[in-house]
């Protein structure tokens, strides 16, 4: 889209409209006086703001998941060993790659 040709169309338009008596005299240029007042946003300020949030919302998680371990009834203790049911998963490839299959 041309956007010199569009920029034109829509100047035109605004030059074709009547002037409202509605809007209060200088509106305009207290409007630019209030953005101007307001200067640049920090972004860093918006970073640090919001990474605080998340720190505390973490921190929140990290309390509920600790009183839920703590509190949670407690299971009975198996019979298995978890360390060595690990290592024989993990170690069940290279004992199937140690076997020679024979033709």
């Amino acid at each position: 889209m041309n956007l010199e040709k569009l920029q034109k169309t829509i100047l035109a338009a605004a030059r074709r409209q009547t002037l409202d008596d509605r809007v209060p005299y200088a509106f305009e240029q207290r409007i630019v006086a209030l953005i101007a007042a307001r200067g640049a946003a920090d972004a860093w300020a918006f970073w640090t703001r919001n990474l605080w949030r998340a720190a505390a919302s973490c921190v929140g998680v990290a309390v509920v998941c600790g009183a839920t371990s703590l509190f949670a009834p407690g299971t009975t203790v198996s019979k298995n060993d978890l360390s060595q049911d690990f290592e024989i998963t993990l170690l069940a490839s290279v004992d199937q790659g140690d076997s020679v299959p024979t033709p």
